[in-house]
């Protein structure tokens, strides 16, 4: 990254796609593809970043455009008093004759630092593609009547806006701490599991504020609450959790508080994640590691043969939401998902990443989704289909070593 400002210019939406008035020949490819075709580059939607006011009124297009299977709810209100939207996609067989029991539901979040643009964009992308597969591919149609997603593309909807008027690279809610020129707490530090605040608590004007105590934020509290009173009181269970962050390429999984403990579900959440991997590869040729949240988060330095000294942690990794679905809310499968790309513009990301990028996490979240569902046995891959646990099995052969995937 040469020019900085530069850089950041380039990330906003171009004069070419911004019109003072609305035309009468838009389309319905205004907001995205034709049903049944995945989003491309010739998509207005997913050609730039998008602020607020357009996504928001884009979830009510898709709840009114797709009323049989998408439901827009908010799970809270925000600091500065905005609503916290999220798309319910999902459909419930009435054809079952099983007994029905509490619905599984995958939670796909992203937004949770607001500079983190790319993560938003990301789960728009996949919620679109989803919704608009269903009844035209038996894969997207059966993911949907197995479980309901929740996806929500900002769980920090203050601090994005924040971004697209203020500054570029802010990370933090806008939430006012006791210094009055420092505001914001880092919504991924707030979590109750594991909180360790006092490293930063005596200075609120770090970028990894994480309160005076857990869940002192906002955002996050109302998130947990939500979660929580959709297990206790509407016949929820909470199976899967994808929290989507940028940059580094990387799936991480719990815990992200500490390098030493480790999740009961190791195994599982290792294979899980290294076939996500293999899914994201087969798509684009991108190398996503895989490694744990807290060694996701340390520096390495390459000493030769194999052998790494880990730099120490810049940050502390407590009270992320990563770690409280993973043990508070009993999620067997947890994942941060780190996007593109691995540092050569970072947060900056260009918007000719939007669907590249969108397409790998479709890849990895449909993986996600059929491995959960235990349907291994689809090994077909189409055009508009992609690669199942089993179909990934008489694909290429990849060496999975020191975090990284090759062939």
């Amino acid at each position: 990254m040469h020019d900085l400002a530069q850089t950041i210019f380039e990330s906003y939406p171009s004069a070419a796609f911004i019109e003072t008035e609305p035309s009468a020949a838009h389309t319905y490819r205004d907001v995205g593809p034709l049903p049944g075709k995945m989003p491309d580059e010739t998509n207005i939607f997913f050609q730039q970043y998008q602020p607020l006011s357009v996504i928001h009124p884009w979830m009510r297009l898709m709840q009114s455009l797709f009323p049989s299977h998408v439901r827009l709810i908010n799970i809270g209100i925000t600091y500065e008093g905005r609503d916290l939207p999220a798309l319910r996609v999902g459909v419930h067989p009435r054809n079952s004759e099983k007994p029905t029991g509490a619905r599984k539901t995958i939670i796909v979040a992203g937004g949770s630092h607001a500079r983190e643009w790319i993560s938003t964009s990301t789960v728009n992308y996949v919620a679109f593609s989803m919704i608009t597969a269903y009844g035209k591919s038996k894969r997207m149609t059966s993911l949907l009547e197995h479980f309901d997603w929740v996806f929500i593309p900002s769980l920090n909807p203050d601090g994005y806006v924040f971004t697209w008027e203020t500054d570029r690279l802010w990370r933090k809610n806008r939430q006012q701490t006791n210094l009055r020129f420092c505001k914001g707490l880092d919504l991924d530090r707030t979590y109750g599991y594991e909180w360790d605040g006092h490293a930063t608590k005596s200075n609120p004007c770090s970028e990894s504020f994480s309160g005076e105590g857990p869940f002192q934020a906002v955002e996050s509290s109302r998130f947990a609450k939500w979660a929580k009173n959709e297990t206790e009181h509407n016949n929820v269970h909470f199976v899967g959790f994808l929290d989507l962050h940028s940059y580094s390429q990387q799936i991480l999984y719990p815990y992200s508080y500490s390098c030493t403990s480790e999740p009961p579900s190791l195994e599982n959440l290792e294979e899980l994640a290294m076939g996500m991997a293999k899914a994201i590869h087969q798509t684009k040729g991108e190398k996503y590691g895989v490694t744990s949240a807290c060694e996701g988060s340390v520096g390495t330095h390459n000493k030769g043969k194999n052998e790494y000294d880990l730099w120490p942690r810049i940050e502390t990794g407590g009270g992320s939401a990563l770690d409280w679905f993973y043990e508070e809310m009993n999620v067997t499968y947890a994942y941060q998902l780190k996007l593109r790309d691995t540092g050569s513009y970072g947060f900056l990301l260009p918007s000719k990443n939007i669907v590249p990028t969108g397409k790998e996490a479709f890849a990895a979240i449909t993986y996600f989704g059929t491995y959960l569902s235990g349907d291994k046995g689809i090994e077909s891959v189409g055009d508009n289909e992609l690669p199942t646990p089993a179909g990934m099995q008489k694909a290429n052969t990849f060496r999975y070593q020191d975090g990284n995937l090759s062939k």
